[in-house]
Order: structure tokens, then C-alpha cells, then sequence
């Protein structure tokens, strides 16, 4: 008996789909109801239902249909494209007696055979006398959006495979015409069935090479040298993941204004503003929110808009650095500054150093102390080291990336002209006068000034490459 009660045949249009599944039902014991969950249609064009379900139906309770497909006395099943009913997607995926079966094709191959069927209207063939050919144009930005497509739907599914413990049967185009390939698979379905040979009802389309199948084939060969098929320009990501940070978000005392702090950023010029836009003491700025009470405020509060501030990496790593590491406040990470200092051999002062005080503490000491500091990031931001990633130091693309599990700011806005943007997003929710900010440097970005050169610069952005290439940072002086 199969360990599996249906299966899933993750493909795409002009993969082979038709194929295989003329295949599977060849097998004793197995049935596939086409396109079960294609919008446009149940099952197949030009049918009206699949298992006693029509579109009408199916389009009210789509897992009424998946319920019939499971329940029948075959092992049962049905094509799904990434533009399908996403609302039976999960419960397939999710569920382990449910089979996964994934095709997969040249993209470039389907795509310009997709373009072929839309252009003739055949989309399959059972008689080669019948074939229809036409030259198509290739359109490379509608290429790459095709390919994007596919891309992020099976990146989507090898994940949730990969979190669930899951595997799947993984079969090519080429291998549809296999009959061990085939044989191989009833077999992981868990069906006693075989094939003794493949389906011949249905014939390949459009045998000819890309060259006669393509109208402008050396433009196509120049846009795809273009496309980035390795990801050779992906900055490499090994930072953990984030969540919302829901309590740190900090909203005025009256107006629909909130705050969504990414750490060690200008916290507290943008908290006296949020106060004095009620007139107010920052003693009396809503914080420590949870989901629940967030939800409350957003609906209490109409209009209402949130914010996160950027601040350049440079800067923001140095703030981080003298008041979570250099002193050792009640913000200082003790632990962390006593690993760094054995572990990494970052050199500290015992005690903490007088900032205001250069002849106590020198720029040359602060300097070197700093780019130790920056080359640890490099390796902490990498998963390189035992220490965990801080939200002091945190990339602020992961933080606003952890924000949006929850909500997206209205507005991400930049310190460098931050008293403008405040000024048009207080007029926004209704302040005509808006305060203003005061300054927003870190208390010692002076120190920063005194030491910066461009090795400061570039250990900096090999640790922040990915804030840099997202937000487009510039250097700081």
C-alpha cells in the first residue's frame, strides 16, 4: 500500500506536463485530473468539471474538490502551475502523504515554445501531419520576468520541502521518454504498477533548433549573455533571519505617528520630536508594544503612519561600538566585550576611556580598537563567529525584512535629510506646524570625524555590503 493518499505534479506550461500525466494514467491504481486548480478552467479546456466539481463550485471551496481528488480509490492527483489556486498550494505542500512530483524543462525551451502555442493555438499534438510552427520574436525583459516567475515559485517549494522534512521526485523533459525514469517513479508513489513502455499518443512540438524557432536569435543570444544566471553579483547572506522587534516601536503621545527603530540609529532626536509633536515629555510616548495592542493603536488612530530611519553604515556601527562595546554602560554587552577582547583580540581599555578626551584615550587607539571592531562584523554578519548578531549591529535590511513579517513602515527615510522628511510626513497626518528636529549625530561621531580615512570605508562595506548595495550608500565623508 502507498505510503501516500494523492500527489502533487509541480511543472509549468510547456514542461511536458501533458505527457507525463498521459503517463501516470497508463498505471493501474493511478489518476491525474489535469489542471485541477487552473483558474481559467477545471481540469482541461473545454470541460465543465472534474469528480462532479465545476468551476463555480470549485471556485467557492476549492479543498471540496481536493477532498474528492484524495478520497477516490485511486492514488489521484493533478497538474499545478505557479499561477494556479494558491489556496489548496500549502495544504499540498504542507501535508506529507501528499506525493510531490516536480518537471522541470530549459526555461528558455518552454518559454519560446509557450510563445509558439500562443501564436498557432495548438498546445498539443497527436498527429505530426497536424503540426503547426511559427517564428516568434523574442522579448528578453518579458523573458525575464517569465523566468523570475518560475524562479521564486520553486525556490518557494525546495524550502518548504526542505523545513518539513520532505523530498520529492525530481523528473526533466528529457527524461519523459524513459520508461525505467517512469517506472522509477511509479515506484516511488508506491504503486505495484509499471509501464512496459511510454505513452506514443503525443508528439513533440516544434522539434526544430532555437535558430528557426526564434525571429531575432542573435538578439536573444546577447540578452541572455546579459542575464545573471549564476548570481555571480549576489551578496552572499548568512545573517539570521529577524522578527517585527514589536516592542521597540515607540508612537506620539496623541497623533497617529510611530516610530520603528532600527538600532543604534538617531533614537533619540527622533523620540524628543515625536514628544514635542503633542507637546509633550517623552515620558509619555506609548512603547513596549505587543501585536495586540499595536493592532489597537493602528485602529484607534486614523490617519496613522510608521517610520524607519537609515543611518549610514559607517556611522551606524560606530555608535554601536562605543555604546554597546567601548563603554560599559548600562547599554554595554559585557560578555560580548570580553569575548572580542580574548577571542578576537580587540584592543580595550580596562576602564571605560574619557571619549572627550584625547590625550586619555588617543585617535590612533580608537581607530585601531574601531577596525577591529568592523573586521569582527565582517565575520559576525557571516556566521563566522560563536557570538550572536545583535540588533545593534544588525544589517538594517534584515531589520526592516523582520519588520515586514508584521508591517512595512509607510516610509523608510534617511538621517542625512531627515528634518525635511519629518517635516512633510507630520503635515501628512494633519500637524501644520511640525517641530523641529534637533541634531541627530551620535553623541561621539566627532570621534569619528577625527579618525575616518577610507580603510574605515571599506572594512565598513565588507561588513554592510548588502546595506550598501540595497540602499545605496555612498562613502560617509
Amino acid at each position: 500500500m502507498s505510503r501516500f493518499h494523492s500527489f502533487i505534479l509541480l511543472a509549468e506550461m510547456r514542461t511536458g506536463s501533458n505527457l507525463l500525466e498521459a503517463n501516470l494514467n497508463m498505471l493501474d491504481g493511478v489518476s491525474c485530473h489535469g489542471e485541477a486548480f487552473n483558474p481559467a478552467f477545471v481540469g482541461y479546456p473545454k470541460i465543465d468539471e472534474v469528480l462532479g466539481v465545476d468551476r463555480d463550485s470549485r471556485e467557492k471551496d476549492p479543498h471540496a474538490l481536493l477532498k474528492k481528488i484524495r478520497d477516490g480509490d485511486d492514488l489521484a492527483g493533478f497538474r499545478y502551475f505557479h499561477n494556479h489556486d494558491p489556496r489548496v498550494l500549502d495544504t499540498c505542500i504542507d501535508d506529507p502523504r501528499c506525493a510531490k512530483i516536480i518537471l522541470t524543462r530549459n526555461p528558455l525551451d518552454s518559454f519560446v515554445s509557450w510563445k509558439i502555442a500562443q501564436a498557432t493555438g495548438q498546445w498539443k499534438l497527436t498527429n505530426a501531419t497536424h503540426s503547426k510552427s511559427v517564428a516568434i520574436t523574442f522579448d528578453p525583459a518579458e523573458f525575464e520576468a517569465h523566468l523570475d516567475a518560475i524562479q521564486a515559485f520553486q525556490l518557494r517549494i525546495q524550502r518548504t520541502l526542505q523545513v518539513t522534512g520532505q523530498t520529492a521526485f525530481h523528473i526533466n523533459y528529457d527524461d519523459l521518454r524513459d520508461v525505467d525514469v517512469l517506472n522509477g517513479l511509479a515506484r516511488f508513489l508506491g504503486v505495484d504498477a509499471r509501464l512496459p513502455n511510454v505513452n506514443k499518443k503525443l508528439k513533440k512540438q516544434n522539434p526544430e533548433p532555437l535558430e528557426q524557432r526564434v525571429k531575432n536569435y542573435d538578439e536573444m543570444t546577447q540578452a541572455l549573455a546579459r542575464l545573471d544566471q549564476f548570481v555571480l553579483a549576489r551578496t552572499p547572506h548568512f545573517e539570521p533571519n529577524r522578527g517585527p522587534a514589536i516592542p521597540t516601536y515607540i508612537a506620539a503621545p496623541k497623533t497617529g505617528l510611530m516610530y520603528m527603530p532600527l538600532r543604534s540609529g538617531p533614537d533619540r532626536a527622533v523620540r524628543q520630536w515625536l514628544a514635542a509633536v503633542d507637546s509633550a515629555s517623552t515620558d509619555v510616548l506609548i512603547e513596549k508594544f505587543t501585536q495586540k495592542s499595536l493592532r489597537a493603536w493602528q485602529d484607534i488612530h486614523h490617519p496613522h503612519r510608521s517610520f524607519a530611519v537609515l543611518r549610514h553604515p559607517l556611522a551606524r556601527a560606530h555608535a554601536a561600538f562605543c555604546d554597546r562595546i567601548l563603554l560599559k554602560g548600562p547599554r554595554g554587552l559585557p560578555e560580548i566585550r570580553a569575548n572580542l577582547i580574548r577571542v578576537h583580540k580587540l584592543k580595550l581599555p580596562d576602564n571605560d576611556p574619557a571619549l572627550d578626551d584625547q590625550t586619555a584615550y588617543s585617535d590612533q587607539d580608537h581607530k585601531h580598537a574601531f577596525l577591529g571592531f568592523l573586521t569582527f562584523l565582517k565575520m559576525n554578519l557571516a556566521g563566522q563567529t560563536s557570538i550572536r548578531v545583535d540588533p545593534s549591529w544588525a544589517s538594517q535590511l534584515t531589520l526592516l525584512q523582520g519588520m515586514a513579517q508584521f508591517a512595512v513602515p509607510d516610509l523608510v527615510l534617511r538621517e542625512d535629510n531627515l528634518r525635511e522628511e519629518l517635516e512633510h510626513l507630520a503635515r501628512a497626518v494633519n500637524i501644520p506646524d511640525p517641530p523641529t528636529l534637533t541634531n541627530t549625530a551620535h553623541r561621539w561621531e566627532g570621534r569619528l570625524k577625527a579618525i575616518y580615512d577610507q580603510s574605515l570605508e571599506e572594512a565598513a562595506r565588507a561588513a554592510y555590503g548588502r546595506d550598501y548595495a540595497a540602499f545605496g550608500f555612498e562613502s560617509w565623508s
